[in-house]
């Protein structure tokens, strides 16, 4: 696979999870192993499944845009901007890695909630 397919795959693979279908995005995009290193999400596509599921159902109209797309070698990093009930805004950055077939196998992501207040007059995303 060639790294344009992984970063399509990968926004495919998460939009779907986070729009409220993440079985979908397991059986398009997923390997038969995926390793999660997010400590609220338990390991393997059942728990992504499970994850997805209860957040889906739990904040149905939450948002999420997608700012950038990089990809290196069988590493894809997406940078997204989140809105969550309440107006709460968060930035993520999700990092997936794909196996030699082109699925998915392993997530890392770190997530930071929008301050009120900055520095400077940047944006985070």
């Amino acid at each position: 696979m060639n790294s344009e397919t992984n970063k399509n795959n990968a926004v495919f693979f998460y939009k779907a999870a986070y729009e409220g279908n993440p079985k979908k995005a397991v059986e398009l995009y997923a390997g038969d192993e995926y390793i999660q290193h997010n400590p609220a999400v338990k390991n393997g596509t059942e728990g992504f499944i499970e994850y997805f599921e209860r957040m889906h159902k739990e904040y149905p109209d939450k948002s999420i845009e997608f700012v950038r797309c990089v990809a290196e070698g069988d590493l894809v990093a997406l940078h997204t901007h989140q809105i969550w009930p309440g107006n709460d805004e968060y930035v993520t950055m999700d990092f997936f890695k794909f196996d030699e077939n082109g699925k998915i196998c392993e997530h890392w992501d770190s997530i930071q909630k929008v301050p009120e207040k900055s520095a400077n007059p940047n944006r985070m995303y």
